[in-house]
């Protein structure tokens, strides 16, 4: 468990805490200097407590112990957890590029996402809403998000191509039918996700860094999917043309964003990439804090030097 401070800036108050423990301990060894230059040894034995020995700093340790936690508490201390959010909204952004028609994934690429995509979403959580924008000159929200499972699937099993390839549009698109869907949108939206499948390079349309600036302001990831490999070729009028996957934009765009960015080269792959992203969606990084857990430390510590001090000097530290 990793412990983050959320107002580090307090940590500032272990500096006296320090220099109390240090005054301490030169005060025990200034004493101590004393004691056996003006005083013999049979004199120090004759005048000092009995039986008491190192019991005599337990109070004062205990009371730098108690110093210590308190003035952590005061920091803020807290752990990254995990939460699950019931109003997750997914928006599932296909590339319907001619480039989807290489068959280099059996038995084409789009085929292929077609399968799996259907399969993706009928597996999501039915708490979650989802849509689907398709893109290739131009990015249309194809199902608006709602829970209508039935609606998806059907829009996905009736995809057709089309010529260009709008990447960034995909993501604005996105971002539009998530406010849309939210009547009450502010300036960040409900805990939303999209998911972006693309086999090619952007050729139309607003650049990839504009909509990764976009969405990270809009506080919604993007989880890009690079589909296909750098054998796929399709026929482009009468001519046999390569279509390679712009992978490192892809990356870039996730990167940005805080999403996921992820490589599929196989239906079996992009069913496996489908199913990671599954158990992830919906989720989101929160604080907790802990620091009533030091405070009690602290407090714990404070008794037991008072319970020391009482017991072996008669008053408190």
């Amino acid at each position: 468990m990793i412990i983050r401070f959320l107002q580090p800036w307090w940590l500032l108050a272990l500096v006296p805490v320090a220099a109390v423990a240090v005054g301490y301990v030169l005060r025990q060894r200034t004493r101590r200097v004393v004691a056996l230059r003006f005083s013999t040894t049979e004199m120090l034995r004759a005048i000092a407590p009995q039986g008491l020995g190192w019991r005599r700093h337990l109070a004062p340790v205990a009371f730098l112990a108690c110093l210590t936690a308190l003035a952590t508490a005061m920091a803020r201390p807290a752990t990254d957890v995990r939460e699950t959010s019931e109003r997750a909204t997914v928006l599932l952004a296909i590339d319907v590029s001619l480039s989807m028609a290489a068959e280099d994934v059996p038995p084409t690429r789009l085929r292929a996402a077609q399968d799996a995509a259907a399969d993706f979403v009928g597996d999501l959580p039915a708490g979650y809403n989802v849509g689907l924008v398709t893109f290739a000159r131009s990015a249309n929200v194809t199902v608006p998000p709602s829970k209508d499972r039935d609606a998806m699937i059907r829009a996905i099993a009736g995809l057709t191509l089309a010529e260009a390839t709008a990447t960034g549009e995909a993501v604005f698109t996105s971002l539009e039918a998530l406010r849309a869907s939210v009547a009450t949108a502010g300036p960040t939206l409900p805990p939303a996700r999209i998911v972006l499948l693309s086999d090619g390079y952007r050729t139309t349309g607003r650049s990839l860094p504009e909509a990764a600036t976009a969405a990270a302001a809009a506080n919604v990831p993007v989880s890009t999917i690079a589909f296909g490999t750098d054998a796929g070729v399709v026929q482009i009028e009468g001519r046999m043309q390569p279509v390679a996957v712009d992978r490192r934009a892809l990356a870039e765009l996730a990167a940005a964003t805080g999403g996921r960015y992820y490589e599929a080269v196989t239906a079996g792959g992009l069913s496996e990439v489908y199913a990671d992203l599954g158990s992830s969606l919906g989720e989101r990084t929160v604080a907790r804090e802990v620091g009533h857990w030091y405070a009690g430390v602290g407090l714990l510590f404070g008794l037991l030097s008072a319970t020391f001090g009482l017991l072996w000097t008669s008053r408190l530290p």
